[in-house]
């Protein structure tokens, strides 16, 4: 009667041990190529698979139907995936700006001024800067305050909407954000005004005049400029500096002599004996005669 069988073994190996090895080295063979290939775990990967959002115009087409049904935010979004997955289509150009106007239209005005800056930057003198620029006139715009107040944005939204004037004369934009400007220009100097007032109320003169020479000098062409010239000449008298008072009075008088503030300005210097007179040296003709800003 014959004994058991043994198992046959391969050249090399020397039993169950060396069995062993082998699976050991298959399985650290298998992970490795795994590791090298990108793959996840044998067991599975923790990682989530990336949502395939389509191809770029169906993405960029569910953003306009959004911007239709007024979900805003969300349309914002959706556009800001298109460039995310398309960096380098057609549509992801447009939609860098298209999400700023979202953005806007959202009232998350940051993340519109972000968008849009970034599109200038990235696209520079393409068709759709003037409507970048223009988001961040309106996005600036929409966030001012009463003349009381610190007037940041409105300063801001001008430089904007003077900057889409300059380089943009020709846009769909332009009569808007020309009106704008005469808004916040008007906003801007009645600001200063008030400060000026306030200032010149506690007797701090020098601090008063400074505030409405910065309405004289930038913002002669607003309504604010006559009691600008009058309060000025208020302000000049109170300090005894009566050359710059009557330079004040006199310009007053030759470029709005029906204005009220005109016959205070001339009542103001007459109960001195005093008469409007204009003196070259004065930084008030200067800026007058056009070294300043009108």
């Amino acid at each position: 009667m014959s004994g058991p069988v043994k198992p046959r073994i391969a050249p090399g190996q020397s039993g169950p041990k060396a069995s062993a090895r082998s699976q050991v080295a298959a399985m650290a063979a298998i992970l490795a190529a795994c590791v090298l290939a990108g793959c996840g775990s044998v067991f599975g990967s923790d990682k989530p698979k990336l949502e395939d959002n389509g191809p770029p115009d169906v993405t960029y087409g569910k953003a306009d139907r959004l911007i239709d049904q007024g979900k805003y935010a969300d349309a914002a979004r959706e556009y800001e995936q298109v460039d995310i997955d398309h960096p380098y289509s057609q549509e992801a150009r447009r939609a860098i700006v298209m999400s700023a106007y979202a953005y806007y239209k959202a009232g998350k005005y940051d993340d519109a001024v972000s968008a849009a800056d970034r599109y200038l930057t990235l696209h520079p003198g393409t068709k759709e800067s003037d409507l970048a620029q223009n988001v961040i006139g309106m996005s600036y715009y929409a966030q001012i305050l009463d003349p009381k107040r610190d007037q940041t944005y409105a300063r801001r939204s001008l430089e904007a909407y003077k900057t889409l004037l300059q380089r943009y004369p020709n846009s769909r934009y332009a009569p808007e954000a020309a009106n704008r400007v005469r808004l916040l220009r008007d906003l801007i100097a009645a600001s200063d005004m008030e400060i000026g007032r306030y200032y010149l109320r506690h007797n701090n003169y020098l601090a008063a005049i400074n505030r409405f020479k910065t309405v004289v000098t930038d913002y002669q062409t607003t309504a604010q400029v006559e009691e600008a010239l009058m309060r000025l000449t208020e302000a000049y008298m109170a300090l005894g500096i009566v050359n710059e008072a009557q330079t004040a009075a006199a310009v007053l008088g030759h470029n709005f002599p029906d204005s009220k503030w005109y016959k205070h300005a001339y009542s103001l210097l007459e109960r001195k004996g005093l008469q409007p007179q204009e003196h070259e040296g004065s930084w008030i003709t200067k800026t007058w005669k056009g070294d300043g800003q009108a």
